[in-house]
């Protein structure tokens, strides 16, 4: 620390700015992470043998669940509505796994 060049008065607009970059690092990090736990289960679905064809299914609807939560999770990290289209962006490992093991 010098004395002769004390520290700079922090500005609120630079605040505002790092609050602002900190809201979109976490909801990478938190979307990211949620999706490939949800895309984890679609693959472990997958995988099950062909017979058990319930437990497939109710691991996509559960890989779906999380899809939807993780995507809540990055609007609320950022104060937006939490009801919004972008929800259904959180079904689509769901409902391509529930694809894949039908067809």
């Amino acid at each position: 620390m010098d004395p002769n060049a004390p520290r700079k008065v922090t500005n609120p607009e630079d605040i505002a700015r790092l609050q602002k970059v900190q809201r979109r690092v976490m909801t990478a990090l938190v979307v990211t992470t949620i999706l490939h736990l949800s895309a984890g289960l679609v693959i472990f679905a997958l995988a099950i043998d062909d017979s058990r064809q319930v437990e497939r299914i109710g691991l996509c609807v559960i890989g779906a669940v999380f899809g939807v939560m993780g995507c809540a999770s990055g609007l609320a990290i950022n104060r937006r509505p939490i009801l919004s289209p972008w929800l259904l962006v959180g079904l689509i490992p769901g409902i391509v796994g529930v694809y894949l093991i039908l067809t």
